[in-house]
């Protein structure tokens, strides 16, 4: 029986990112997996994305997603998101301010019934430079 789109996305937020369980993320990403974040270029397969996942939660202290809404038909699904973090890595080119930072966002996924197999998000990168008082985007 086919995993609900719902039940990878709500894996993916609450084990994969937020308690950044590397273990779940090679479980439930197909080895093709894409992934496009609005922080940052294209990374492929499941440890691509581990290698950004890594980058962000040295960022970010307390790293969490919040998904405040999803909607799934058939093997894609979509949510609303909530990001935020504590800044204390280099983020954006800019040192740590040592400043919470939160910042809205969209996802959407697409499975094969089993995996994830891609995920493009958007997410509202002015905010976050706002708040770091960057002027210049760079990778995190």
């Amino acid at each position: 029986m086919p995993t609900p789109p719902t039940r990878l996305v709500e894996r993916f937020y609450h084990e994969v990112w937020n308690q950044a369980d590397e273990a779940v993320a090679r479980e439930i990403l197909s080895p093709g997996f894409r992934f496009r974040a609005s922080l940052g270029p294209e990374k492929t397969g499941p440890e691509g994305f581990i290698d950004y996942m890594r980058l962000i939660h040295a960022a970010l202290g307390g790293y969490t997603c919040t998904i405040e809404e999803i909607v799934a038909e058939d093997r894609r699904a979509a949510a609303r998101m909530r990001f935020a973090g504590t800044h204390r890595g280099p983020f954006f080119g800019v040192a740590p301010t040592f400043r919470p930072i939160a910042w809205s966002g969209a996802a959407f996924f697409a499975t094969d019934g089993e995996r994830i197999t891609s995920l493009w998000v958007l997410g509202d990168v002015d905010s976050v430079r706002q708040q770091l008082g960057a002027t210049v985007a760079s990778l995190p």
